[in-house]
């Protein structure tokens, strides 16, 4: 293996391509790190500039990768990109056409954010193209979510061999949409789609994440008229056209959850800059019970751990306000640590506990129940593909030789192998670069030490 020794010179993007990394553990992780703009805000603002009829400008935009695949597929749309600052892109869609479906494809890569391309494109050009969808390999992803919603407006709707093709034969009409789970990608289609439709669109039972409502703010800005009522209800009453904006992406929260998981797990402390606390009351509440220690100021939150043993707790995955999903991976790695026994039921997605066996190899105990843990206390309803892990702790963890299977799976790996004693090699790396902004570089800012290979 070619070695490249991380350090502040390593250019940004030969680091982030890296898929191949040895990490000798062992070290608290101190100091600061900084977070952008929200992976899950920032590349769904790129598509809505589709809508507009002049440039936006969007700021605080991360390098990772799913910005480039976006920025890919709107340049294959002859939409024009420029960076306009270190963090800044101004996205001009004034001469936006169709792209053959090789280039969509060629440009998605295993992104799934096509699909919030349609209603935009529909607007635009009256026709739509989906590849095949890819993304991580957490479970059944379905879009029929989406593919309803768009049928509900009046898109004609043909599946090729190819993928999906997609036309307006008139223009979209409002519609009234109830999602049967407050999908994230599904709202934000409605959204994208319901803005320029002729008439009022209703839609029940939708996602309401911070990132959904800055996306929310982003189309009020262009012209949209959008109210979001009570009971996961949004009304959304279609305008002929919209403007550009100007916005300042929303901090990215679950990059914040997982350095201060990894704050936990490393016996560490972690500035997180530019985290603010309303997006992240309730991961501050589990972390507070599970014994870490945090400070909030002007400039960001402090994670630390407590210096003493940490608390085994309960966590339920749900959507917002619930526990994310998102934020469970990282901290059971913390949760190996703690004294005694934790549960963790994940009813977001029913394939994401698979990183738990590489954890395993490196000394922990997690056991998962594939069709989850019935509980009398559980505030969470139940459903039919949740999995449930229970983490048996404290277990110290020992260096070994493990593959990364997804996104956020793939950070908790690398915090494993950072907390482990001795070295652990850890392949295919480079996913995480889809969500992490500069990862190495924070890491060797914070004291890990690893070298990174091709």
């Amino acid at each position: 293996m070619s070695q490249v020794q991380a350090s502040p010179a390593t250019p940004p993007r030969l680091a982030e391509e890296a898929d191949v990394v040895s990490v000798h553990g062992g070290k608290p992780l101190v100091g600061e790190v900084s977070v952008r703009g929200a992976k899950n805000l920032v590349t769904k603002a790129m598509v809505a500039s589709l809508l507009a009829d002049e440039p936006s400008v969007l700021r605080s935009v991360p390098d990772i990768r799913d910005v480039a695949v976006v920025r890919g597929l709107l340049e294959a749309h002859a939409v024009s990109v420029t960076n306009t600052g270190t963090d800044e892109l101004t996205l001009d869609p004034r001469s936006v056409k169709s792209a053959h479906f090789a280039e969509i494809d060629a440009h998605a890569g295993s992104s799934r954010i096509p699909i919030l391309f349609c209603g935009p494109l529909l607007h635009q050009l009256g026709e739509a193209f989906v590849p095949d969808l890819g993304g991580c390999h957490i479970g059944d992803r379905p879009i029929n979510f989406h593919l309803d919603a768009l049928r509900a407006f009046g898109a004609v709707v043909e599946k090729t061999p190819a993928g999906i093709a997609l036309k307006a034969p008139h223009r979209l009409t409002g519609a009234t949409v109830e999602l049967p789970y407050p999908s994230v990608g599904a709202t934000e289609q409605v959204l994208l789609t319901a803005v320029r439709a002729q008439g009022v669109t209703e839609l029940k039972n939708a996602a309401i994440e911070p990132e959904i409502m800055d996306l929310i703010q982003v189309l009020q800005k262009m012209g949209a008229i959008i109210s979001v009522e009570t009971d996961r209800t949004i009304l959304i009453e279609g305008v002929d056209s919209l403007s550009g904006y100007d916005h300042r992406a929303l901090y990215d929260r679950n990059e914040a959850a997982s350095w201060a998981a990894a704050a936990l797990a490393t016996k560490g402390k972690i500035l997180v800059k530019g985290a603010t606390q309303l997006e992240l009351l309730t991961f501050l509440n589990v972390y507070r019970k599970v014994g870490g220690e945090f400070t909030v100021t002007d400039e960001g939150i402090e994670f630390r751990h407590p210096g003493g043993s940490l608390r085994p707790t309960v966590i339920e995955t749900d959507v917002h306000p619930g526990f994310m999903t998102d934020w469970q991976q990282p901290m059971v790695v913390a949760l190996t640590q703690a004294e005694g026994r934790s549960i963790v039921h994940e009813t977001v997605y029913e394939k994401r506990f698979g990183f738990t066996d590489a954890l395993n190899d490196m000394g922990a105990d997690i056991t998962v129940h594939k069709e989850g843990i019935a509980s009398i206390t559980r505030r969470v309803p139940r459903r039919a593909l949740e999995q449930a892990a229970v983490i048996n702790g404290p277990t110290p963890l020992t260096g070994a030789n493990i593959r990364v299977p997804d996104l956020r799976g793939g950070f908790s790996h690398v915090i494993a192998a950072v907390t482990a004693q001795g070295e652990s090699v850890v392949s295919n790396v480079g996913i995480i670069s889809r969500g992490y902004e500069h990862l190495w570089e924070k890491l060797e800012a914070l004291g890990a030490s690893f070298e990174l290979g091709s």
